[in-house]
């Protein structure tokens, strides 16, 4: 087995041929179903998140100006700790595979949100910019740790969501006691 940076390149490029010998084996979905808490006692959302080899629980709690207690982290926090996973691992597998050891990788991600529009108060963006930044610490070239950071840009799945427009199909299921 051949590891670099926690990634396992042999899977990686065992999947990459599968991909190329059947495209229908690159599709995967991805189901999350929770429930909102209408008691006071308990976080606001939770969800029990399952995957491959097993399961974890997502609680939530919106900050006190949403009307939350701010307990916990917010549905914000979720999708900003997202994007810095899905980012950081496409760049480090990106790495992986183009042969650059890193000795220590950290994200951050930060936006300014504009809650105006959530109120109906306004018809400003709720967020102009997302900024993420890599702290790459390596011996690698300069020029191959920027290819790695492109391939990453180009490639992680929720850069992509983010980036281009997603088909949001609603539906609500209405219930009677």
């Amino acid at each position: 087995m051949s590891r670099i940076n926690n990634v396992d390149i042999d899977k990686v490029k065992a999947f990459e041929e599968a991909i190329k010998g059947d495209p229908s084996k690159a599709r995967k979905t991805q189901v999350i179903e929770g429930e909102w808490n209408v008691k006071e006692d308990k976080a606001q959302f939770k969800s029990t998140i399952k995957f491959e080899n097993g399961q974890t629980v997502f609680e939530t709690d919106s900050p006190t100006f949403m009307g939350g207690g701010g307990n916990l982290a917010g549905p914000m926090h979720y999708c900003f700790y997202g994007l810095a996973s899905c980012y950081t691992a496409t760049f480090a597998t990106m790495a992986s595979m183009l042969g650059i050891e890193l000795k220590k990788l950290t994200t951050r991600v930060e936006a300014d949100v504009n809650f105006s529009r959530v109120f109906g108060l306004g018809d400003n963006p709720v967020m102009e910019e997302v900024r993420v930044t890599l702290n790459v610490v390596s011996d690698a070239p300069e020029a191959k740790i920027k290819e790695a950071e492109e391939l990453a840009i180009q490639r992680c799945p929720v850069v992509f969501t983010l980036k281009n427009p997603v088909k949001l199909t609603p539906f609500i299921k209405i219930t009677r006691d």
